[in-house]
């Protein structure tokens, strides 16, 4: 009789707490009401504050990758604070309270067990006010070259010559180093040519700073140089090298395969000889020798 009681007292009990919640359901059904509410006007607030500022004031930055970085930045923390508005509507302060409190210690933990990609966006941030990189810009990094067409807060992403997209995460490529074709408008090509023993070098010098000096316009202080570099098995070897307009490797290869048909043009007019290695082979009683000449 005693446990029937005790049941009974439970229950009515249980019954007085769900009456007491359902409530104060109804009593915070206008608070409700109002916390949407709010929580919706400041993600169309948020939108519309994210539109203007690329609009306006984001349009005079030239990286794109700051532009969406700030923009994102400004979006969450509109959102953050209709987030907390909406909470003290609900009087919800020490939820809040508990939240704040929480999200040190979530905070830790999950910066402890995300150390990589945290890397990453801290790698991102650095990349995108980077002032030596931008998006279009043809680099090489980690052996890899092409156009940049995204920094994201966690990698790079390339896209080679060849149509491939090559993803790099931002940590691996802070670390390491990167050329960038398109920081100058001018750059500098090498040449490497030989000629023969018989040659006279000093016409073999003064025609090919003529003929790549008058192929390749040389501004302010830059000029076409020439230097015979060694005396080769079959050939006494020089580079030329001059600056051109050049902003990715493609401009680089042009120029180069130009400056090499300029120069075999010329040089069969004047029976200057570029000689080829020669190898004769020897066949002997017991072996095969391969001999150079």
């Amino acid at each position: 009789m005693q446990t029937n009681f005790s049941v009974e007292e439970s229950v009515n009990n249980l019954w007085d707490k769900l009456d007491g919640w359902l409530e104060s359901i109804i009593l915070k059904l206008p608070n409700f009401a109002m916390a949407i509410l709010v929580m919706v006007l400041f993600y169309f607030l948020a939108r519309g504050i994210r539109k203007l500022l690329k609009k306006t004031i984001l349009r005079k930055i030239s990286q794109v990758s700051i532009q969406e970085i700030i923009a994102k930045v400004v979006f969450v923390s509109i959102i953050l604070i209709g987030f907390f508005i909406a909470l003290g509507v609900l009087d919800l302060d020490k939820v809040l309270t508990s939240i704040l409190a929480g999200a040190g210690v979530v905070g830790l933990a999950i910066g402890l067990a995300l150390q990589g990609t945290l890397s990453n966006t801290f790698g991102g941030l650095i990349l995108s006010f980077m002032p030596q990189l931008k998006i279009n810009d043809f680099i090489t990094a980690d052996g890899v070259s092409g156009f940049v067409t995204e920094i994201s807060l966690r990698n790079i992403i390339i896209k080679k010559p060849d149509n491939n997209i090559v993803v790099i995460p931002n940590s691996k490529f802070i670390d390491g180093s990167f050329t960038n074709y398109s920081m100058n408008d001018r750059n500098r090509i090498f040449v490497n040519c030989g000629v023969g023993y018989e040659s006279d070098l000093q016409m073999v010098e003064d025609l090919t700073l003529k003929i790549i000096g008058e192929s390749f316009e040389q501004k302010n202080d830059e000029t076409v140089e020439f230097f015979f570099t060694e005396f080769g098995d079959s050939s006494i070897n020089f580079m030329v090298r001059f600056w051109t307009d050049c902003v990715n490797v493609k401009q680089e290869h042009a120029a180069r395969h130009k400056a090499i048909k300029i120069i075999k043009k010329h040089f069969d007019e004047r029976d200057i000889n570029i000689p080829f290695p020669i190898r004769t082979l020897d066949f002997g009683k017991n072996n095969l020798q391969i001999v150079k000449e």
